[in-house]
């Protein structure tokens, strides 16, 4: 079988949200890590994007030091790369009134990407870090900006 088609979606921060999605449009793993410096960020990058077999996109929340090793990885390894702001992913998932805070969004946000995992059924969190539920959004926006979905999910809407 070949191994293509897979996409890694990450709230960037020395604690990063990192979520892997199939060309299906489901989620197959996520988890927060803690990298503790910029430069174990660094080797980190290296070693999450290379667990990723027929890895084809990037997509990238935040900026600055801690986005820079996952572009700077993405685009060595030729593959697409997006860096995306929360306000444009908030936009097409969340509902207006979810989006008026940064609190009620990050609340929205787990809600959602709770509902992401159990409609891809991935393994259930024990608990959901907010970085992690975010980089699930992400990569959720990510695989329908690709057209691996053409709109979200009905269970999910």
């Amino acid at each position: 079988m070949v191994d293509h088609g897979r996409l890694v979606a990450v709230d960037a921060g020395l604690r990063a949200g990192i979520a892997v999605y199939g060309v299906d449009g489901r989620l197959e793993r996520y988890r927060s890590t803690n990298f503790g410096s910029r430069p174990r960020l660094k080797k980190g990058v290296y070693s999450v994007l290379s667990a990723v077999g027929g890895l084809e996109r990037v997509i990238v929340e935040g900026g600055g030091p801690v986005a820079d090793p996952w572009i700077k990885e993405g685009r060595r390894r030729g593959v697409s790369v997006v860096q995306v702001h929360a306000g444009i992913w908030r936009k097409r998932l969340l509902r207006p009134r979810d989006r008026r805070s940064g609190a009620s969004a990050k609340d929205q946000a787990d809600t959602l990407a709770r509902e992401v995992i159990e409609w891809s059924d991935a393994p259930r969190p024990t608990s959901l870090r907010h970085d992690a539920a975010e980089a699930i959004l992400i990569g959720l926006w990510g695989v329908l900006e690709a057209g691996w979905l053409r709109e979200v999910p009905g269970p999910l809407r």
